[in-house]
């Protein structure tokens, strides 16, 4: 009886890949199954070229393997390492996930400011919009008709990403159209992010700033499992509701399977200011409830953004309001927190929060 890749793939659900606490088909680490006759090859694909549990997986896939499907089959010598980090993103620094336990906290807001003032400590940003359902990063910085440009180098097609205000910026937005719903589903929408990842030319960047869809799915485990992200921003409004919701992000994060580095809670419309009384403030959403969830989660405060007019209009009008005079309260507010940020990712492993 001829052997199916079916066959290979159920066989190589035993296999556990233990730094991710699950197997190698699920973490979507196998790749090229190859079979002839009695001949199976296969590439394995590892966070790092020097994985110390290479070896391991490796000897663990020929043995569930030949237990499966027969001593006489031929596997060992036919498996190829190599490194799973993109070439794509082989010059990025560090990856920022900003995320939300629930949409409508102004997520998409917060991530697109925070790179425009990563970007203005001299630094090269980058920011790619993975809210594929609901994609805002075209209409915030006015590139609703833009289209980014495809080249084939070394016998693959690649993106080229758009450039505004110093910025290299992807989008699911700029490949759909926008007055039509996605009508994705979850393995879909996965392997449409690998794209804007892997198929991308990032270049040599400082900060890749990447706006995660709201709550937890799996677009959140396919960036997570597939790349080295240097951390996670979460962000809620002080509402209960909304801090419900961020417990549930934090939790997620620091699952087992993941443990992704957790570099703070960003308060959104922390209170309301009126243009015609800057200083007066407003706390119609609770007064610093994300400031006492962070202290409560041991995560650190990355800081309070107002709500205000301005902030809603720039995004409307395509200039994120951190381009702004840096006199200006919102803009102190985002440049305040992309130091915070910074702080954070500078921290030596290990050490306590600040």
């Amino acid at each position: 009886m001829s052997i199916t890749k079916v066959q290979v793939i159920e066989a190589l659900r035993e296999v556990i890949y233990f730094p991710k606490s699950d197997n190698i088909i699920s973490l979507n680490m196998v790749e090229d199954i190859q079979i002839d006759g009695k001949k199976i090859s296969f590439t394995l694909l590892f966070p790092e070229p020097n994985d110390k549990n290479a070896a391991i997986v490796e000897q663990a896939c020929i043995d569930v393997l030949t237990k499966s499907l027969g001593e006489d089959i031929q596997v060992r010598g036919n498996i190829t390492l190599k490194s799973r980090k993109e070439d794509a993103l082989s010059g990025v620094k560090h990856i920022i996930a900003v995320a939300s336990g629930k949409g409508g906290v102004g997520k998409s807001t917060v991530a697109a400011n925070l790179a425009v003032s990563l970007q203005k400590t001299g630094a090269k940003v980058g920011l790619l919009d993975a809210d594929i359902y609901g994609p805002s990063v075209p209409l915030m910085f006015g590139l609703m008709e833009a289209r980014p440009l495809a080249e084939r180098r070394n016998g693959k097609d690649v993106i080229i990403p758009l450039e505004k205000y110093g910025l290299k910026i992807l989008s699911i937005g700029f490949f759909v159209d926008p007055s039509q719903a996605l009508l994705w589903r979850g393995p879909i929408a996965s392997n449409a992010l690998k794209q804007l990842l892997g198929d991308a030319i990032w270049g040599q960047l400082d900060y890749l700033v990447i706006d995660l869809p709201p709550g937890t799915g799996d677009i959140h485990l396919t960036l997570l499992q597939d790349v080295e992200v240097s951390g996670v921003a979460i962000v809620s409004t002080p509402q209960e509701v909304a801090l419900a919701d961020a417990r549930k992000a934090f939790s997620m994060f620091n699952a087992d399977k993941l443990k992704v580095p957790i570099l703070g809670l960003i308060e959104n419309m922390s209170y309301f200011t009126p243009a015609e009384l800057p200083d007066n403030k407003y706390y119609i959403f609770g007064k610093e409830g994300g400031k006492k969830l962070a202290e409560e989660s041991n995560v650190p405060f990355l800081g309070q953004i107002p709500l205000v007019q301005s902030i809603c209009e720039s995004g409307d009008s395509g200039k994120p309001v951190s381009l702004l005079d840096d006199d200006n309260p919102e803009t102190k507010a985002f440049d305040l927190l992309a130091k915070n940020v910074i702080m954070q990712l500078n921290k030596p492993k290990g050490s306590p929060f600040g």
